[in-house]
């Protein structure tokens, strides 16, 4: 595991993905959600596409009929129909801040389905930082936005997709992973245009640039995401995906005009509090089992 490297992957993707969050976000308001995540997808297949062609990666692997692979890509699929129909609905701010539960979403996936041992410590971290999710929300509230519940589906589909990641081959290719990851969202797109009754319009100059300008930044954070939760271990890597609410804060604020409330940053400091804590209770217990297990070493040679 190269955890330094996995840490800066995630910084890049997260710095890609808020820039591509705000573009996304304004050719929503001209352009039906459901074109606008076709389209992204397509981008992406094209570039993956051309990227395989070019390194002569497989796209047509064994492992793409394998649970995990399918798993992961339909969770992607969840992921950006939600996400994305949010984005046109809430504010960069609030959606970025909600997002931040991810990482605690991540840990409780990990207990439930994969059998990771978490104690009561990082239990009440999980239990804390969905509270700050409500305080954000605010059911029951005035200011209560039904919709920013969009997220909490993405982030539970986010944490399958990257749960999933962790039981592909480790030869498989983050190339076909990828081209995969944005087949998904072309299948999405057609769906939630049928839901929502929406027919395609045709792009003005501003937003072609815009989806451009998306796609090369969605598909350079989104391959580095791959890269980063394959290379590094995840409790190392996750934490650091704190860094875009800062950069959709700062962008959110200079450039859409927005005025986070106090709720929504109460909220996110609870949550991110909670989730460096949980981190910082993993990596303790992780140390003081490697120090175990090397006493131990020591004893069998002692005795031998």
């Amino acid at each position: 595991m190269d955890n330094l490297r996995g840490i800066l992957l995630v910084l890049f993707s997260m710095a890609a993905f808020s820039v591509e969050d705000l573009w996304v976000k304004q050719m929503t308001q001209s352009v039906p959600t459901g074109q606008v995540i076709g389209m992204i997808g397509l981008g992406g297949m094209l570039v993956f596409g051309l990227v395989a062609l070019a390194t002569r990666t497989p796209l047509l692997v064994p492992a793409m009929r394998r649970p995990p692979f399918v798993i992961r890509t339909v969770a992607e699929g969840f992921a950006a129909l939600s996400f994305i129909t949010s984005l046109s609905l809430v504010p960069l701010s609030t959606v970025a801040a909600v997002f931040q539960v991810a990482p605690l979403a991540i840990t409780l996936g990990a207990a439930l389905f994969l059998g990771e041992a978490v104690g009561w410590r990082r239990w009440s971290a999980i239990i804390i930082g969905f509270v700050g999710v409500l305080i954000i929300i605010r059911p029951g509230m005035e200011g209560f936005r039904p919709e920013a519940l969009l997220v909490l589906i993405a982030v539970i589909a986010i944490a399958a997709r990257d749960l999933s990641s962790r039981r592909l081959p480790q030869d498989l290719s983050s190339i076909s992973v990828s081209f995969y990851g944005f087949s998904a969202l072309v299948v999405a797109a057609p769906i939630l245009m049928t839901i929502q009754m929406t027919a395609p319009t045709g792009l003005g100059g501003t937003d072609s640039l815009r989806l451009v300008g998306s796609v090369l930044f969605g598909v350079s954070g989104y391959y580095a995401i791959v890269l980063a939760t394959r290379i590094g271990d995840v409790s190392a890597v996750m934490p650091f995906r704190y860094s875009r609410l800062v950069f959709s804060l700062i962008i959110g604020v200079a450039i859409l005009g927005e005025n986070p409330d106090g709720y929504t940053l109460l909220g996110a400091g609870i949550i991110i509090a909670s989730g460096l804590y949980s981190y910082l209770r993993e990596r303790h217990l992780a140390r003081r089992a490697a120090t175990q297990a090397q006493l131990s070493r020591s004893v069998v040679k002692v005795s031998g």
